[in-house]
């Protein structure tokens, strides 16, 4: 088995589009799609419309929630910005996407937990800000009851593999279209990928078990970043510019 994971769109279309072609070129037909698809204050109908037109086996983020179950008045920033540009059937993708899902049977997918959408799972942060690599002993508790050998989750934007004792590999493929973010819970803190690529990650099982590979894809991130600053989100464009907080 060979597919492509994907997470962490956030309405950047043109990496999308560039992050497709990649796995076009290379073969790949199979793709999973991991959540947090439109919200920002970039292309959210765009992409939307490029998503549903795709046979993609897709679960929902806590941004995706949050669009489905708020009203605009008690939405963030990000959410609202995607809000005033979806329609009604946009809308009702969301709604019909899982919270999670299984691929092909031995594949088990995740927005950011098993059990928890907006919770991060192989990272944390210290009190002075530091975003590490959790505890091994943290992240086995919340993949207890999994069978899958292989667990996929994204949320934090960061690749990452992590081998759990018993074998299984949990990977997060890196976010497509938002290579940064700060946020205060639980406190105040930064995501930098340092890159303006758009990350995704290939997963193949091999006869010695699960093989991961980071595909980081170059696009025009500056268009992106300027239509950030002309929707008066300048730290998107920062970190859409650079990868980095600014």
């Amino acid at each position: 088995m060979r597919f492509a994971a994907i997470a962490d769109i956030h309405g950047n279309c043109l990496a999308l589009e560039a992050v497709l072609d990649d796995i076009a070129a290379l073969g790949i037909r199979d793709v999973v799609n991991l959540g947090d698809h439109l919200s920002g204050p970039l292309e959210a109908a765009r992409t939307a419309d490029v998503l549903m037109r795709r046979d993609f086996t897709s679960i929902r983020g806590n941004h995706d929630r949050w669009l489905i179950e708020r009203e605009r008045e008690r939405l963030g920033s990000w959410d609202r910005d995607a809000h005033d540009q979806l329609g009604p059937d946009h809308i009702a993708w969301l709604k019909s996407l899982p919270a999670t899902a299984t691929f092909r049977d031995e594949v088990f997918l995740c927005h950011a937990t098993p059990d928890d959408d907006n919770t991060y799972w192989l990272e944390m942060v210290t009190a002075d800000g530091r975003v590490c690599t959790a505890d091994i002993e943290d992240i086995e508790a919340r993949a207890g009851g999994i069978d899958a050998s292989l667990i996929l989750c994204g949320h934090t934007h960061l690749p990452r593999v992590v081998r759990l004792r018993d074998g299984r590999m949990i990977v997060n493929p890196g976010s497509v279209g938002c290579p940064g973010f700060t946020y205060d819970v639980p406190a105040p803190h930064r995501v930098e990928a340092a890159t303006p690529d758009a990350c995704y990650a290939i997963l193949e099982r091999t006869p010695r078990g699960w093989s991961t590979t980071f595909r980081l894809v170059p696009y025009d991130h500056q268009a992106m970043a300027d239509l950030a600053r002309r929707n008066g989100r300048r730290e998107w464009a920062s970190v859409l510019a650079s990868g980095r907080v600014r």
